[in-house]
């Protein structure tokens, strides 16, 4: 399965193969070169199609990762915790809904493309989804990076869905910050711990 909004990339990228490997039948005998370049340019397809991969995913239980990755930071930011997670260009890119939710707003905010593992990438290009939830607001952000230059959401105002569902993607993915009150749940993951999203519990309600 593919991500939601990669078809075209996918799909356009296999029509020019299938074109390009139509031509390359008839001329790869006299020009070896072409026949290389076929073959690079049908890796670069395979490592697309990679790429937007959209595996399912086992829900996880107490409130899960909304992105695949390593958690960057744990810290606490006034009266919520604060749980990040830096996505490497070799994790699934679709984020997924920490909890039951309803989307209240999408905001998007910031400047400029920084390394997403820096502290200034907080000011990067960004999208702020917040969502009305059974612990009161939470909020997710989805950042760009270096490499990262593109925020898609799946979602739009007033959409409820469950946890586990996908909520947006970034292209080449980079980083997705979760805050969730603090006074209403206890973290469970440290900084380096690898997560998945929809599945890795990051935090539980306080009993």
């Amino acid at each position: 399965m593919f991500a939601p909004h990669s078809g075209r990339y996918v799909l356009v990228g296999a029509a020019v193969l299938a074109l390009w490997g139509f031509a390359e039948i008839v001329r790869w005998i006299h020009n070896g070169l072409w026949l290389v370049a076929f073959v690079g340019a049908l890796a670069l397809w395979g490592f697309l199609a990679w790429f937007f991969r959209d595996p399912s995913r086992p829900v996880g239980d107490g409130i899960v990762s909304a992105a695949d990755g390593r958690v960057l930071m744990v810290g606490a930011e006034g009266d919520r915790w604060q749980i990040a997670v830096f996505m490497s260009v070799t994790d699934v890119h679709v984020n997924r809904f920490p909890m039951d939710a309803t989307v209240t707003s999408i905001t998007p905010a910031g400047r400029g493309f920084r390394p997403a593992y820096d502290k200034d990438a907080t000011h990067n290009e960004r999208l702020h989804y917040q969502l009305a939830t059974a612990i009161g607001p939470v909020e997710v952000v989805a950042m760009t990076g270096i490499v990262a230059r593109r925020l898609v959401p799946f979602v739009a105002a007033g959409d409820a869905r469950a946890k586990g569902d996908r909520l947006g993607m970034i292209v080449m993915g980079s980083r997705v910050d979760v805050f969730l009150p603090k006074d209403r749940i206890v973290p469970l993951v440290v900084p380096g711990q690898r997560v998945l999203a929809g599945s890795t519990p990051i935090a539980r309600e306080k009993a």
